[in-house]
């Protein structure tokens, strides 16, 4: 029922998703009158369930308020049907504080892991990285800076089947004596940890060249980062389309150049990389950017359906025993 577009975007892509997987049930909640009035009057209501939600989250709400009064919304029955697993992912393009907020108080975090990280995967120069937080903690302690450190070590382990990830963490420069205290007590933490291939620090223009597996940053730098990155991607697609229109020689060379600048605009576009997962819960959980279309919702409903069958949240936290707790 959240996000920019409402329960539309959501229904229409969970109708082109359970054409693309045989095995796909989805369990739709919200109000169910007019979640019926989105669907064909033929829909197949084997695969599709309709669970009546007789509140929502607002996306103005303050996390502490959807805890205490939106506890009949969508978004807290989609999580407690995931506790008492009736489903095997949550996937919603709401509030993302309160996402957080209720994640936290219904699915829980595993011992040892004070709050879920939002992390999702990006392209590098030569191949792609696993970058958090992504927005879920504004402010962080060292302490947390490096449960996140462990938990996208343990997620690349886990999707990209990569032993010993190397992990970054993101400051203003390179010397020791730069960041916040907390930045740099976390390097010390990391660094003291046997468990983590730590490379150092990275700068924000680094995060792309693959230097590192894991980048780990709060996530008010986490969110800027990535919001600057789409922002400045829209900027030269737009730039760059512009200056090919402007004779029938360069509108030649851009139909020439058309696959190229696809290749570059899909780079980090929300449509096509949508879908961020909530690490450190127990639970899958996966946000949707707010203003997602029903094609990138769709892939944010792909991001819960390989995260079930990869069975994430149980490796991940079967593993933290081993390696920090």
């Amino acid at each position: 029922m959240g996000g920019d577009h409402g329960p539309s975007v959501a229904v229409e892509a969970v109708l082109a998703s359970i054409k693309r997987h045989a095995d796909l049930k989805v369990l739709l909640v919200g109000e169910r009158k007019e979640l019926l009035s989105l669907l064909p009057p033929d829909y197949p209501s084997d695969r599709i369930t309709l669970v009546d939600a007789p509140d929502y989250v607002r996306m103005d709400d303050k996390p502490s308020f959807a805890l205490r009064h939106r506890t009949q919304s969508s978004m807290a029955i989609s999580l407690q049907i995931v506790r008492e697993a009736r489903a095997q992912a949550c996937v919603s393009a709401g509030n993302t504080g309160a996402l957080m907020a209720l994640g936290r108080s219904i699915l829980k975090t595993p011992s040892g892991i004070d709050r879920p990280a939002i992390i999702r995967r990006i392209p590098s120069t030569r191949g792609r990285c696993y970058v958090l937080d992504l927005g879920a903690n504004v402010d962080c302690t060292a302490e947390h800076l490096f449960q996140f450190a462990i938990l996208g070590s343990l997620m690349v382990e886990v999707v990209e089947q990569k032993k010993y990830p190397r992990v970054a963490l993101v400051n203003v420069g390179k010397e020791d004596i730069k960041g916040s205290e907390q930045v740099r007590l976390a390097s010390h933490m990391l660094e003291a940890s046997p468990a983590l291939n730590y490379v150092g620090y990275i700068e924000g223009d680094e995060i792309f060249k693959d230097v590192a597996d894991v980048v780990v940053c709060d996530g008010f730098v986490g969110n800027v980062a990535l919001k600057t990155a789409e922002g400045v991607i829209a900027m030269l697609s737009g730039l760059i389309g512009d200056a090919f229109k402007r004779s029938l020689y360069t509108r030649i060379l851009g139909f020439l150049a058309r696959p190229v600048l696809r290749r570059f605009q899909n780079l980090l576009d929300p449509s096509t990389h949508n879908g961020a997962i909530f690490v450190g819960l127990n639970g899958i959980v996966v946000k949707s950017h707010g203003a997602a279309t029903a094609k990138g919702f769709a892939r944010a409903i792909d991001q819960g359906v390989r995260s079930a069958r990869l069975g994430l949240p149980e490796r991940i936290n079967a593993r933290l025993d081993d390696l920090y707790l």
